[in-house]
């Protein structure tokens, strides 16, 4: 059986696990924020322009060259094209911190790209997959809903998000007092979610991750060389370069399974491509976050 016959084994109750995971993850982001951030970038836009124009314009051009480039099963193409248009993933904040970027950058773009995905992603699945005839087949069997793409995008993250910056305004002492225990654990529960989701499908993870590693390498090293080139090219400082750098390549891998599951049935090679995405991205961002601070603290 080929990679795009399989479906996984993902329950109704495990997605709405992993909904309310992501929401709480999206809510551990928003109680940093406060309408004052907002409003500064407003006052001096332009890092937030490249960021989300490298997140959803220049990521999905990259991700369909590496399509054409590579003419990989159509299930697996179809993954990688969802993964580049989901909004920047929550990690991204606390790695931006890591690499001495701009984190409050990296912060403000997750918020943006989170509540553009609502209109942005379903749209970019649909541009981009439509071009490449066999994912253009998988599109059309599936008759995706981008209303209802954007029902789940927005109750899953944009209410969160509301909520976490709303309490922050209101409730700072309460906000302050929750904020690292609540991100910790959000990423350890998330973690732990792909572990259980992983195990649950271990046989064909063993069997099929390997077709898609290298792959999902070359596709986040195409995301964080996207996002630096791009800040790069528009004279952006290192400071926010490595904001948007890191922005780039994480990717909310997990709101990519729940639009897979949702809408795509389990499809194997999408499933496969978000779930190593979701474990090398960590590990790359990680890594480079590392570098970049040696490289900050060296002067």
């Amino acid at each position: 059986m080929g990679i795009d016959d399989i479906t996984l084994n993902f329950s109704p109750q495990t997605l709405a696990l992993l909904n309310g995971v992501l929401a709480v993850m999206m809510f551990s982001v928003a109680i940093d924020l406060t309408p004052a951030d907002f409003r500064r970038v407003l006052v001096a836009p332009k890092p937030l322009i490249v960021g989300l124009i490298s997140q959803f314009v220049i990521l999905p051009a990259l991700t369909f060259l590496l399509v054409l480039s590579t003419a990989p099963r159509p299930s697996i193409a179809l993954g990688l094209i969802l993964v580049a248009a989901c909004p920047g993933g929550n990690l991204s904040n606390y790695m931006t911190h890591r690499a001495g970027g701009n984190a409050a950058l990296s912060v403000s773009m997750t918020a943006f790209s989170t509540v553009g995905a609502i209109l942005i992603t379903p749209l970019n699945i649909a541009f981009w997959g439509s071009l490449y005839d066999p994912t253009h087949a998988i599109l059309h069997d599936t008759a995706i809903d981008p209303v209802s793409v954007a029902i789940t995008v927005g109750g899953m993250l944009i209410l969160p998000l509301i909520s976490g910056v709303l309490l922050n305004a209101r409730r700072p002492d309460l906000a302050g007092r929750i904020r690292k225990p609540l991100q910790l654990l959000s990423v350890a529960i998330f973690i732990s979610f792909v572990i259980l989701a992983l195990a649950a499908n271990w046989t064909y993870f063993l069997l099929y991750a390997g077709a898609v590693a290298a792959l999902v390498i070359a596709h986040n090293a195409l995301a964080f060389a996207g996002g630096f080139g791009l800040a790069t090219l528009t004279g952006l400082s290192p400071f926010n370069r490595r904001a948007i750098t890191i922005e780039t390549g994480i990717q909310n891998s997990g709101l990519g399974l729940v639009l897979i599951f949702g809408f795509f049935g389990g499809l194997g090679g999408m499933a496969v491509v978000a779930a190593t995405w979701g474990i090398w991205h960590a590990i790359s961002g990680l890594a480079l976050a590392a570098v970049m601070n040696r490289t900050v603290a060296s002067r």
